[in-house]
């Protein structure tokens, strides 16, 4: 699936052991998007002419070549990633630490805000934490938004429910993450004029 990082578009997959990749998304044979492709194994494949990569960005296999083992110069570039509390976390270069420890959340849904982390914060009336959990009051109980600031001054929001929430409590959730955003939105226009 298609993911996008500081880095830029990544292609995000699983493999068939269940190993989580991330590698960038274009085949360096002629510029398809990866996150396009399909899983076979162990190997991401390229949709345009099959390419085969593996989870280090090696090359594998070139379906016009069959006996070949493609030159180790052939390859894409990877990030290092972590699933960690049911949430997938790409680094872009070294990572500095290790992610956030979310015990007790599940992840909701994700949505994107035009508007920066300051004008969230400032919507939610609350600070992000260290890790950039920022938590609100919803009528359904706490929730938890973690906050990822993405290009053009724009803002991933995940929302995170308790563990133990039901129903209710996610369609509450995600009604107060889409008002958040609409004031968030507002006031960023505002910070703009």
């Amino acid at each position: 699936m298609p993911a996008w990082t500081a880095a830029g578009s990544i292609a995000l997959w699983r493999s068939a052991s269940g190993r989580i990749s991330a590698s960038a998304d274009r085949c360096p044979h002629r510029g398809m998007r990866l996150s396009h492709g399909f899983v076979r194994g162990e190997a991401l494949s390229c949709i345009y002419h099959g390419w085969s990569y593996g989870q280090a960005g090696n090359c594998l296999r070139i379906p016009a070549h069959p006996g070949l083992t493609p030159p180790e110069t052939i390859r894409v570039a990877t990030h290092d990633v972590e699933e960690a509390g049911s949430v997938i976390w790409v680094a872009v270069g070294t990572p500095a630490s290790k992610p956030p420890g979310l015990e007790g959340l599940v992840p909701l849904r994700s949505l994107t805000a035009f508007a920066g982390i300051a004008a969230i914060e400032a919507a939610a009336g609350a600070k992000a934490s260290p890790g950039g959990l920022v938590e609100i009051d919803a009528s359904t109980g706490a929730v938890c938004l973690l906050l990822s600031a993405q290009e053009d001054g724009q803002t991933l929001i995940h929302v995170l429910l308790k563990s133990d929430a039901g129903l209710a409590a996610g369609i509450g959730a995600s009604r107060a993450a889409e008002s958040l955003r609409r004031r968030a939105e507002g006031l960023q226009r505002e910070i703009a004029q």
